[in-house]
């Protein structure tokens, strides 16, 4: 599957990708980066539900921390798009110093402002799906 859009931002000698989906009224971005890309949370966000992480156990058995990211990017993605949003982190670098941490937040705030600017350029053209009323069954 091609994504709709990509992003990225590089910054302290590392780059983080956002990949945009469109799927109906629904978004997902696969945020990756750094050394070792990989799927260290999932959060989600809709209209009616506020954020929510599910974060994965790394290698050494504490959690990634990727959540950083990616409920950052939901917060400034909320109320943005129609549907749902999925987010899938997962990002790693190596020995990574202070001042590569220190520009993780920016990264996240400089991705999802492009994400917005895409999202603002490209309305989303989805039409709301048919459901039978109480008193009608599949014939």
């Amino acid at each position: 599957m091609q994504s709709d859009q990509d992003f990225k931002v590089k910054m302290a000698d590392y780059t983080i990708t956002a990949a945009l989906f469109t799927i109906g009224s629904d978004y997902l971005i696969v945020l990756t980066g750094g050394d070792h890309p990989h799927i260290g949370d999932v959060t989600t966000s809709s209209s009616t539900q506020g954020i929510q992480t599910v974060k994965y156990p790394s290698h050494d058995g504490r959690f990634h921390k990727d959540d950083f990211l990616s409920d950052r990017i939901a917060q400034k993605l909320a109320g943005k798009v129609p549907g749902s949003l999925t987010i899938l982190a997962g990002v790693h670098v190596d020995g990574i110093s202070k001042s590569q941490i220190a520009v993780a937040a920016p990264m996240a705030d400089a991705l999802a402002d492009q994400i917005k600017q895409w999202l603002i350029d490209h309305p989303n053209q989805s039409t709301a799906p048919k459901y039978y009323s109480n008193d009608q069954k599949p014939s």
